[in-house]
């Protein structure tokens, strides 16, 4: 199987503008995504695809590779497929593409090797999960919950839904007691798309679910697309806002 990482890098960040180019510690936020998905031994190319003249002059001077694409797109996905059809001669020998969230600065080669550990060619969409083991992850809205099928296999289950809230409500308990009673997962935004799903998804309308929710998933939940997921114990630092960098960074 062949794997290409792609890092959506967008300016406009509704809720932290110019995020990819803000400094950590010496390091621009988007070259830190690229530099720790170079360090993944399952990925044969990474390339950053952005909508910014400033972000695509920033990573050709670090020696990345990048693609321009569209100021136009509602989703990193929809920017993952352009950029794979602009590396059109590159991607034909493509069989997954991986969405590596471009506000991901301390993303985990081992992480991206566990979600292609599972790309067998009938795999049509992967991502992670990780128990949640604490409160206010369970009650953020920011940080989306994952009910999962059981096939025994851990590694054969599949996502049923994502929602920002808690599910399922337990009826015989109090809130507070929740986490005791039920195993909850946060959802990793991580993605794997087999190449021709990738085509196919991007092609669909906004569904009900996903306007209500603002999860994007859902939409290929609707239209019959399976999710495999699998998952992990290591932790992943978002950054969406300034403040969550600064919890992060100190």
């Amino acid at each position: 199987m062949n794997y290409i990482g792609i890092i959506p890098a967008r300016y406009g960040s509704t809720r932290f503008p110019g995020k990819a180019l803000v400094d950590i510690n010496g390091k621009t936020m988007v070259q830190r995504v690229y530099e720790q998905a170079l360090k993944t031994a399952s990925l044969s190319k990474v390339v950053v695809a952005t909508d910014d003249d400033r972000i695509f002059s920033h990573v050709q001077g670090f020696g990345g590779e990048v693609v321009m694409t569209s100021t136009e797109h509602q989703s990193g996905t929809d920017r993952c497929q352009e950029a794979m059809e602009i590396l059109a001669d590159e991607a034909r020998e493509v069989d997954y593409v991986v969405n590596i969230q471009g506000d991901e600065p301390f993303i985990l080669p081992q992480q991206i090797n566990l979600l292609t550990s599972i790309l067998d060619g009938s795999t049509e969409l992967a991502t992670l999960i990780k128990r949640i083991n604490d409160e206010q992850t369970l009650f953020d809205p920011n940080s989306p919950k994952v009910v999962v099928s059981q096939f025994g296999d851990p590694v054969m289950r599949e996502a049923l839904y994502f929602s920002r809230q808690p599910i399922p409500y337990q009826r015989n308990h109090e809130p507070a007691q929740w986490l005791e009673h039920h195993v909850y997962y946060k959802h990793i935004g991580l993605y794997a798309y087999r190449k021709d799903v990738l085509a196919g998804i991007t092609r669909l309308t906004p569904s009900s679910l996903e306007r209500a929710e603002a999860l994007e998933q859902l939409r290929w939940i609707e239209n019959g697309y399976r999710i495999r997921i699998i998952e992990t114990d290591l932790e992943s630092h978002g950054i969406d806002t300034p403040m969550d960098l600064k919890r992060v960074v100190g």
